[in-house]
């Protein structure tokens, strides 16, 4: 098992990605503490997870708002509590909505979502699991940015521009916390197909034709899964301030 003995800290665990990475772990063997504001999708992934299990692996689910300073601490007590430590965590929480645009079009309530969600999220874990997997004795941070960080995709400024600062905050806090053995690192997918991102294409002109430029089909959540599963084990020991598309090939094409 690539991850057995290691706990687990994963932020919008209840669908699409966050869920599919959650199994994952589980299925090698880490323990994981799935972070989710709807009870119902995290009562339900915590429950599927823990079916993936083998060597020890489990989870449980605690409701959480990642842009709450306080949600986040309780859920990391409650995590301590559970497990005894954590070494993993997955800053998993975000996504674009319908009502993004263009700097001149995009409503600031839509910006200031952005923001709070997935930047101050994102911001908010790390700094206090962080200090967590300090005591661990070192680990992983895996944040979400996206291929939008890498490439230009108009009609979606607020979300290209908080996953461009997730990018760069990335490189940052690998230089920060080397020294304390811990690696951080970002996954930057195109579109994948959860069932959020399936409603949005349907709506979206702007990402249907970013959709229809990949080289291998349309990313799956499983296939973010399998990297953030590399990320999490040893076998990463040495990667660190990494951007890594999985991204069919939209970012060279």
């Amino acid at each position: 098992m690539r991850l057995e003995g290691k706990v687990a800290f994963i932020t919008g665990g209840g669908g699409g990605i966050g869920r599919a990475t959650a199994e994952r772990f589980t299925e090698e063997g880490a323990k994981v503490c799935i972070a989710e504001i709807d009870s119902t999708v995290g009562k339900n992934a915590a429950e599927s997870a823990k079916l993936k299990g083998k060597n020890g692996g489990d989870a449980f689910f605690i409701e959480t708002n990642v842009s709450e300073e306080e949600s986040v601490k309780n859920a990391i007590n409650e995590t301590i509590k559970h497990y005894g430590k954590i070494d993993i965590l997955h800053n998993n929480a975000g996504g674009s909505t319908l009502q993004d645009g263009p700097v001149t079009e995009a409503p600031l309530e839509e910006f200031w979502r952005c923001i709070n969600l997935d930047l101050l999220g994102t911001f908010l874990c790390s700094k206090y699991v962080i200090p967590e997997i300090i005591k661990s004795g070192g680990g992983s941070v895996i944040n979400m940015s996206s291929n939008v960080a890498l490439m230009a995709l108009p009609g979606r400024d607020c979300y290209t521009a908080v996953k461009g600062a997730i990018a760069s905050m990335t490189r940052s806090m690998a230089v920060e916390y080397a020294p304390n053995k811990i690696r951080v690192n970002a996954i930057a997918p195109s579109v994948t197909l959860s069932e959020r991102v399936k409603k949005l294409l349907e709506n979206s002109p702007e990402i249907q034709t970013i959709s229809d430029k990949h080289l291998l089909g349309l990313g799956e959540p499983i296939h973010v899964a399998d990297l953030a599963v590399y990320l999490a084990s040893d076998e990463s020991n040495i990667t660190t301030g990494q951007v890594i598309s999985v991204d069919s090939g939209v970012t060279i094409n």
